[in-house]
């Protein structure tokens, strides 16, 4: 039998964060559900990590992050005593600003495509949320300089964009998880070649490096819908260093605010009010009416998240004012389709979390009456399901399961991993009610059951 070697590093990291075993294995089990795994690591596992034995897959990453954010610095795996992973993979690849972002691009969409596990997996990074905040180098130094090729006019770039828009489009309307391997293909081939290349003007250049932002954003979001949060953030920091580089206003910040809102997802509050206010700032009077006020309804859930009650609502307010104002929005602020609809939906989770479920039912409610339905499915989905959800915390059970089941119908021809997330929680709520029997939960609950079934 080898004898193992005692993992003394790692010893004195635990000891420095002065978590037990199981306050440890806690925090690793956490880390990994934020990307969806379950992890059945418990004090056994982590007392043998420290005897000598070498966690497997993917857990390295979800201890080193456990760790990073209860000692507030980074930590990897050769902290950890642990060295290089299994096969080579660069785990940190895409969490830093430092190189150039469309190589580094190229580099994650690859390992994308090729669907390898070590970035499917990977962990939401606090000290990668940071980076943001602390990076003042333009990262238009750090894009390639050399250029070849045929020279791309605006012609070019439009042709590009109208790409984009168009997976921009199907996503909204059948899911993340469609089309997602072609539209990453396309990023790292046909983008990716034209943002090298040449450009008859500065102007088609600047339009090129914000069509390549806006795909990488497009990749983070189909990331999130498939519950790879890790994935995502890396592909948003690379979006972010692209937006920048391109410098066209108020595009940098919007790729910010797209990283609050994973962070208040994921209930990771510590930067989340400072990358809303910062992407807010590299916005206001940039963008119009109608863009600024996504800013403002992200600043308001940030500050609703804080608790800071009375400033949240009144960026509510100012959010509802500036939809009034102008009608220009460039096609990366449409993610999420209208800008009213995206306002009326944020202004519901502010309501939500403030505990106002009256006004949350009726802003959800707006929000998915303010979308086309067959543009939008996923989204009005969602919209209807939370809109439910405080419905039947308000006591109206049979309200509410009207409401699921219009989102169950909305649900058809979807692929999204947060659509069966909500459909598993539809069935979750329903349980007491069910169980009291009452018929419309039972009945709702069958029609629930037989849809995530075909969904397998």
């Amino acid at each position: 039998m080898t004898q193992r070697t005692a993992n003394h590093q790692l010893k004195k990291l635990i000891d420095e964060s002065g978590l037990p075993y199981e306050g440890i294995a806690r925090a690793v089990r956490a880390v990994a559900s934020e990307s969806g795994q379950r992890l059945g690591t418990n004090k056994s596992a982590v007392h043998h990590w420290i005897l000598g034995a070498e966690p497997s897959g993917a857990t390295p990453g979800y201890l080193a992050e456990a760790l990073s954010r209860r000692l507030g610095r980074r930590i990897t795996r050769e902290d950890l005593g642990l060295g290089s992973p299994v096969g080579g993979e660069d785990e940190n690849i895409g969490l830093t600003l430092d190189f150039d972002p469309i190589e580094t691009l190229t580099a994650i969409g690859e390992a994308d495509v090729n669907r390898r596990r070590f970035l499917a997996t990977s962990a939401y990074s606090m000290a990668a949320a940071m980076l943001p905040l602390e990076t003042v180098q333009e990262a238009a130094a750090r894009t390639r300089t050399i250029r070849s090729g045929a020279v791309a006019g605006h012609a070019d770039v439009a042709a590009v964009r109208d790409m984009v828009k168009l997976f921009m489009d199907m996503d909204e309307r059948h899911g993340g998880q469609h089309g997602r391997s072609a539209f990453v293909q396309y990023l790292v081939t046909d983008v990716a070649s034209l943002c090298r290349g040449r450009f008859a003007s500065d102007e088609a250049r600047a339009e090129a490096l914000s069509v390549a932002s806006a795909g990488a954003h497009l990749a983070g979001w189909k990331a999130y819908d498939s519950g790879e949060q890790g994935l995502a953030q890396r592909y948003y920091l690379q979006s972010l260093a692209l937006a920048r580089a391109s410098n066209i206003p108020g595009q940098d910040g919007f790729v910010m605010r797209t990283m609050s809102q994973q962070g208040m997802k994921l209930h990771r509050p510590e930067h989340c009010l400072a990358l809303a206010e910062t992407g807010w700032d590299r916005a206001k009077g940039r963008v119009d009416g109608q863009v600024e006020a996504l800013f403002a309804i992200t600043h308001a859930h940030a500050l609703a998240k804080t608790g800071q009650t009375r400033r949240a609502l009144a960026d509510v307010d100012r959010a509802q004012a500036e939809l009034a104002t102008g009608d220009e929005v460039p096609f990366w602020a449409l993610v999420w389709g209208p800008p009213a609809a995206t306002v009326h939906s944020r202004t519901a989770k502010v309501f939500e979390t403030l505990g106002d479920r009256r006004n949350a039912a009726r802003q959800y409610a707006t929000a998915a009456a303010s979308r086309p339905g067959t543009t939008y499915a996923r989204i009005i989905a969602l919209d209807l399901v939370a809109q439910a959800e405080q419905q039947a915390k308000q006591g109206s059970i049979e309200q509410a399961c009207t409401t699921w089941g219009r989102a169950i119908d909305t649900m058809a021809g979807v692929k999204s991993a947060r659509t069966l997330k909500a459909i598993r929680s539809l069935r979750s709520d329903l349980r007491p009610y069910r169980v009291r029997g009452v018929r419309c939960a039972a009945e709702l609950d069958e029609r629930a059951r037989v849809f995530l079934a075909h969904q397998c």
